[in-house]
């Protein structure tokens, strides 16, 4: 085994293109979820396309600009290479293995595809470390196979829901919660993105659109109180009401789909209910009011990963 470090590869194999490499894990519920940043959107399509097709420990691609979410499985899977693989090229990720407080993924890759995982993905911030089984593995370019275990520290996926902190004549929910997480600069955690959640319009009490917001962060996990401290506090020291509601989910994705995901946005919800709810999917509310606020903090959780028919009526789609 031959291990290098970013900076050992950047000598090795000059400087590259890879911008970002991040993996959360959910061992709960066997899922992971990898973001990676690249210069350009080209190379980050034809990856993306490359390991859904290849299989392995893949489940899904997003592409958003010249970033990739790979969603992923926990354990070590077959990869689909082949005579036919071998004649256009591949890439593959073929596991992921949570050690203690690190992740390992192991990857392959055939030709131009082997130079992206052996020597670019290797200097990505965010990686510890490249294990290559071999020293043909630091071989690269042509129309060699090359393979490598990544390692980089282990984070969980928090996703956090804030509603009601606004009145009718003061202040917005998604200023203040987007202030909030540019205002957390904490080590070991990490902010991803904003969605906001459209709700139903409808509910007679509101202050004039019913839209909550959602942050999600990556966290160490001794980092996560922290970071929910942090949220908790901010949100009231800045909330223009006293019905401001905060919920979090830490993993990713729920092992069930909730019928209050549409009823959030086509019904009019009780507390009890949304609190009846939060509790049956591991849903933790951390303000201190109990107020209305929880049933719009419900809503931006369940929806703050679900892509950006979130920010639409239910039904809507672009």
């Amino acid at each position: 085994m031959i291990r290098l470090t970013p900076d050992d590869a950047k000598k090795r194999f000059g400087p590259l293109f890879s911008l970002k490499f991040l993996v959360m894990v959910d061992e709960r519920s066997g899922r992971a979820e990898i973001i990676e940043t690249c210069r350009a959107r080209g190379t980050i399509e034809w990856d993306a396309m490359n390991r859904r097709r290849a299989g392995g420990a893949v489940t899904g691609c997003v592409v958003e600009g010249t970033t990739m979410v790979i969603n992923a499985k926990i354990g070590t899977y077959p990869i689909n290479f082949g005579a036919a693989s071998r004649a256009i090229g591949g890439q593959a990720l073929e596991s992921v293995e949570v050690a203690g407080d690190e992740v390992i993924t192991t990857w392959a890759g055939i030709a131009g595809a082997g130079v992206g995982i052996a020597a670019c993905l290797s200097q990505a911030p965010g990686v510890i470390r490249a294990e290559y089984p071999t020293e043909d593995d630091l071989k690269v370019g042509g129309a060699r196979t090359n393979r490598v275990r990544i390692v980089s520290p282990r984070y969980e996926k928090v996703c956090i829901g804030i509603d009601d902190t606004d009145t009718k004549t003061e202040g917005a929910t998604w200023v203040m919660a987007l202030k909030c997480a540019e205002s957390c600069r904490m080590e070991g955690v990490e902010f991803l993105n904003m969605r906001l959640v459209q709700l139903n319009p409808a509910v007679p009490h509101k202050t004039t659109n019913c839209v909550s917001s959602a942050l999600n962060f990556a966290a160490r996990p001794d980092k996560t109180r922290g970071l929910l401290d942090f949220v908790r506090a901010f949100v009231e020291e800045n909330t223009f009401s006293k019905d401001a509601g905060i919920a979090c989910y830490r993993g990713i994705g729920f092992s069930s789909d909730s019928p209050s995901s549409a009823a959030v946005k086509t019904e009019i919800l009780t507390l009890e209910k949304a609190e009846e709810e939060a509790e049956a999917l591991g849903i933790e509310f951390i303000d201190h009011n109990g107020r209305k606020g929880r049933i719009g903090a419900l809503g931006a959780v369940l929806w703050g990963n679900r892509g950006i028919e979130a920010a639409g009526l239910y039904g809507e789609h672009l």
